[in-house]
């Protein structure tokens, strides 16, 4: 284990909308009120500090739900002059809701809901990111394969679209996105579950859930 995990010291941001299957799936709604078009920036949400779970460490579902979803994303870390320093696992968890383009946070922000990779990795020591494939695993089970070559704005584009509206400072985060699966839901894990999720070049990210009891 490392002796010294990574956890985010700035800002973390996720991204809606940002791989091509669940684009599409929603693409037709996207001219219905109150939007009328496609969103010509990225569309951001916020991960709050409280969220922040360690690889290793449990997450707890709150009391009345049963289940929650999960999403393996990857994040990219803001170093100096506005470069990215390096790439950190994400498991993005939240309760699951209607409310998309408008996500509450009491269904995102949950204290736990943000499983954190054990390192950042510098860009130089990964290969490319467009060929990275993410793989989410429930109880040893693959449930999802997510591919980065399936990004609307691969991770140039989304970190440039992102910095042309605001200054991401060191040790801010974006994270590139989640994917649905087919019908377009998400993934989803209970109390007793594990969760990892892979990447190469990466070392595993893993956390288990349980039932809050207090």
């Amino acid at each position: 284990m490392n002796p010294n995990p990574y956890l985010p010291g700035g800002t973390v941001y996720g991204t809606l909308l940002n791989f091509r299957r669940e684009h599409a799936l929603w693409a037709p709604r996207m001219h219905e009120a109150p939007y009328k078009a496609p969103p010509a920036a990225p569309v951001l949400y916020i991960k709050t500090a409280n969220t922040f779970t360690r690889s290793g460490q449990a997450i707890a579902l709150p009391r009345g739900v049963a289940e929650v979803e999960v999403a393996a994303s990857l994040g990219l870390v803001a170093g100096e002059g506005g470069r990215v320093a390096g790439a950190v696992l994400f498991n993005d968890v939240a309760i699951p809701h209607e409310s998309y383009y408008r996500p509450p946070v009491k269904f995102r922000c949950v204290d736990g809901f943000l499983g954190v990779g054990d390192a950042m990795r510098p860009l130089n020591s990964l290969a490319e990111l467009s060929s990275l494939v993410l793989e989410l695993r429930v109880d040893g089970v693959m449930r999802q394969r997510t591919a980065l070559a399936d990004l609307v704005r691969d991770a140039a584009t989304l970190w440039a679209d992102v910095n042309a509206f605001q200054s991401m400072r060191p040790g801010d985060v974006l994270m590139v996105g989640t994917d649905c699966l087919e019908d377009g839901s998400r993934p989803r894990a209970k109390a007793g579950d594990s969760v990892e999720i892979t990447a190469t070049g990466f070392a595993p990210l893993v956390n288990h859930f349980v039932q809050e009891t207090v």
